[in-house]
């Protein structure tokens, strides 16, 4: 796999090194008050001049806003338009770019599109333009990943995270953590000058301790990684149990709506269920399974086997428990022993038809159980709780911002740790100066890939085609 270098920050990117100039709607579909189309590249003020006339014939200037008709081919105008110009080094992408604001609608934007491609501009290819900011100099390349969180975030938890990563709190770390590395080769590439000179024990002593402080470090970067992934990619919470338990119910519940259906008739679902829902501000993936049976068709089977599938996934599972059900006692004791290890919360529903407070079996004494009833609501609050409870005890501390979120960035982090500990063991067997500087330098590198100072091509495809087409 061949890597590039950065190219460094400038504020008059040559156009030759990116010749194309791409064109995107940058807004929703559908309906709206206002859609936009972004052009990025040399040629854009140019395209422009081919589709727009301006209600004032006034040379454009950069972010002043004209008033116009967006016009096809042929001289007939699409739309009433707003348009803005931002100059090279001056734009999001680096680029010479320009901005068009139409009525929001479909039809609409897809006209204005048509016809900036057709007069020379390219399709812009997914996460295109932050592509080009990242190549321009303008954000790093964990920015960039940033700015991709930052669209996806759909809780205030996740979309903190997302905007320290924008602003460049969590590069300025990793940079520090870099330079620190950096220091320590330099003044072990300066000890080479005097090879002669035996090393003595309070300076390799320091040594060690200044690659152990950093070590620590980083580690402590690592271990957020699985709280940042869950903020990232949500909690996956399956709501599982037997048949009419009341499965779908508490799913409606804990979504506010009817999304389940939901009957006196045992299996009435059949297939699982799922919806995001920010609970606490956490992202959740609340998952209703198919009830749990033993016997049944072929339906019921392949019913069983999805419901265990997500179980098996799940970060926390919510187990229902049918409490005017006579035999639930045994039901809960074999259940129990077939369920995966994964962190469970017993949930006895239908407490509003039973008469005496339900007592554990002996053999589960040891698991709290929350009674609850769907109908009423009775202990519906106290079981948000509990998995609010549940959820943040994966949490890392987020005051900082420093949160590992992508699984690229914890690889890389995991890379550098490999180094360090490896250098932190040649160094008292006396391996030459040389070697154990080429090993922190495989430190450096891995960090280098996280912020782009070091890439790929394979890496930025595999990066930015996770992108939406207009960013």
């Amino acid at each position: 796999m061949s890597r590039s270098k950065r190219p460094k920050a400038t504020s008059d990117c040559d156009g030759s090194i990116f010749p194309d100039t791409i064109a995107a709607i940058i807004t929703p579909p559908g309906e709206g008050g206002i859609a936009a189309v972004r052009i990025a590249g040399r040629q854009s003020l140019s395209l422009l001049s081919k589709c727009f006339q301006p209600v004032s014939h006034d040379k454009p200037k950069p972010f002043l806003m004209r008033l116009g008709n967006f016009i096809d081919r042929s001289g007939k105008p699409i739309d009433e338009v707003m348009t803005v110009y931002m100059p090279q080094g001056k734009s999001y992408t680096g680029q010479e770019q320009v901005e068009i604001f139409c009525h929001g609608g479909r039809m609409v934007v897809e006209l204005i599109l048509g016809e900036l491609l057709a007069s020379g501009a390219r399709a812009a290819e997914p996460g295109e333009f932050t592509k080009l900011a990242f190549l321009a100099g303008r954000m790093d390349l964990s920015q960039a990943e940033a700015v991709a969180e930052i669209i996806n975030a759909n809780t205030e938890m996740s979309h903190l995270v997302a905007r320290e990563h924008l602003s460049g709190a969590y590069t300025d770390a990793i940079t520090r953590l870099r330079a620190m590395i950096i220091s320590i080769i330099a003044d072990i590439e300066a000890s080479i000058d005097f090879a002669e000179e035996q090393s003595k024990p309070e300076e390799q002593s320091g040594l060690l301790n200044s690659i152990a402080d950093i070590r620590s470090d980083i580690d402590k970067l690592v271990k957020t990684y699985k709280g940042g992934r869950l903020l990232k990619e949500g909690f996956k919470v399956a709501i599982a149990g037997r048949p009419n338990a009341g499965k779908s119910s508490l799913f409606n519940l804990l979504l506010s709506r009817q999304r389940a259906l939901v009957t006196p008739t045992a299996g009435t679902t059949r297939d699982y269920l799922s919806e995001w829902i920010d609970l606490g501000g956490f992202p959740v993936n609340l998952i209703a399974t198919a009830g749990l049976r033993t016997s049944g068709g072929q339906i019921e089977k392949a019913s069983h086997k999805s419901a265990r599938e997500v179980i098996s996934s799940a970060d926390l599972v919510l187990w229902l428990i049918d409490l005017s059900h006579r035999s639930w006692k045994r039901n809960l004791e074999i259940d129990i022993k077939s369920l995966p290890n994964r962190r469970i919360i017993l949930v006895g529903n239908k407490i509003d038809l039973v008469e005496k407070a339900p007592t554990m079996p002996l053999s589960l004494a040891k698991w709290k159980m929350f009674h609850t009833s769907c109908k009423t609501n009775r202990g519906l609050k106290s079981l948000r709780e509990a998995v609010l409870e549940q959820l943040r005890r994966d949490m890392p501390d987020l005051t900082s911002g420093l949160v590992v979120t992508s699984a690229r960035h914890q690889q890389k982090l995991k890379l550098a740790l490999d180094a360090l500990r490896t250098a932190e063991k040649q160094i008292p067997q006396g391996e030459l100066q040389e070697i154990v500087a080429f090993t922190l330098r495989e430190a450096v590198t891995a960090i280098d890939e996280i912020t782009g100072r070091v890439y790929s091509e394979e890496i930025l495809g595999e990066i930015f085609s996770r992108f939406c087409i207009g960013k």
